[in-house]
């Protein structure tokens, strides 16, 4: 029998989200309804409420989530009810051709469950990022569970959804860091946070955290800044170059997704260095650089879509440091708030007072 739940939805562009009830379907073929533990409340959930991704509202909205699994549909052989799992909105398909060329992290053809998730009546609706987790049960794909120790909490592993993942696989995946390298991060948020964890994580021996804010900067040299910039006070460009012998950062990670942020991030990088694009722009964007200076300066420019991942590699293997002690991921959690309480925390996420605010249930 079908299910039915109180989820957090987006009516319409720039309106209060409002929590209704929700009808999730029995799963089918490779489909799975997981119980939600717990979802973090990412700025990515804002971005849909304000129309910033799409126009296809009703939204339901959550996506950074880890729960487990209640029940699963035919041909469901990824997992099993009774499996602790984190959601993830990158279900690789395994034919594509980045798949086929060993490169599945880049899949071209990433999947959600079949069926739609529904309003009582009929409307159907969007989930975030195809998943839809501020609710007690969602309805994902086979390839959307991926299971790790159950030791972990909820409210951290959950995490590794979207943000803190993004933010890491940035570092590490797309952008190369390792040992003695120096890195840059531009916006202190959840995502440049985790950035900056991933870059201390592959070793890196200067890590520069620039923001506007200066009790994010704070909380940046908590997760392994070893030096801070407030670009109110202090031209970035130039800090970087200072904190580096005059020659710009080896990987400059823009976490903010602004143009006048990824021109800072492009000159603050050393020649021949590489800049990730992490922060997510808006449609209406634009970017005006001199192409000879790209000529010119070599190098690399990247975006990191979810952190380049692979979740059935990159899960496991954070969690299992997280739970020896090795990366303070319970760092990213502010606080846990009921369902009911979404819209507070878009506000509080917006005056930049959390780092991550997490639903529980």
């Amino acid at each position: 029998m079908p299910y039915e739940v109180q989820g957090v939805i987006a009516r319409g562009k720039g309106q209060e989200v409002s929590l209704e009830t929700v009808v999730v379907p029995d799963p089918g073929p490779g489909e799975a309804v997981v119980n939600v533990q717990a979802c973090g409340v990412c700025h990515t959930d804002l971005h849909y409420r304000e129309g910033g991704i799409s126009d296809d509202f009703p939204f339901l909205l959550g996506h950074e989530a880890a729960g487990v699994v209640e029940a699963v549909g035919p041909g469901m052989t990824e997992v099993e009810p009774g499996d602790f799992v984190i959601l993830n909105w990158r279900a690789v398909c395994g034919q594509c051709r980045a798949c086929l060329r060993g490169r599945p992290w880049y899949c071209f053809n990433t999947h959600n469950a079949a069926q739609k998730m529904t309003l009582k009546d009929g409307t159907e609706l969007s989930p975030a990022l195809g998943i839809g987790a501020f609710l007690e049960k969602t309805l994902v794909a086979a390839g959307q569970c991926t299971k790790v120790s159950a030791e972990a909490p909820a409210q951290v592993a959950g995490l590794l959804g979207c943000g803190v993942m993004a933010g890491i696989g940035a570092a590490i995946n797309t952008g190369g860091v390792t040992r003695g390298d120096s890195v840059a991060v531009i916006g202190c948020g959840g995502v440049g946070d985790a950035a900056i964890l991933g870059s201390s994580l592959a070793g890196a021996a200067t890590i520069i955290a620039v923001d506007v804010d200066d009790r994010k900067l704070e909380w940046a040299r908590g997760f392994g800044a070893t030096h801070t910039v407030n670009s109110r006070e202090n031209d970035p460009i130039e800090a970087i170059r200072d904190l580096t012998g005059g020659n710009g950062a080896d990987v400059v990670i823009e976490a903010v997704g602004r143009p006048e942020t990824y021109n800072q991030a492009f000159y603050a990088r050393d020649l021949a260095g590489t800049v990730v694009l992490v922060g997510v722009p808006t449609p209406e964007m634009k970017l005006e650089l001199p192409l000879l200076d790209v000529f010119g300066r070599g190098g690399s420019l990247k975006s990191s879509w979810y952190g380049d991942c692979l979740p059935s590699r990159d899960f496991p293997m954070l969690i299992d440091l997280f739970l020896q002690n090795r990366l303070p991921l319970d760092k990213f959690v502010s606080e846990t708030i009921g369902v009911g309480q979404v819209e507070e925390a878009f506000a509080k996420m917006h005056r930049g007072e959390v780092l991550r605010s997490v639903v529980t249930f």
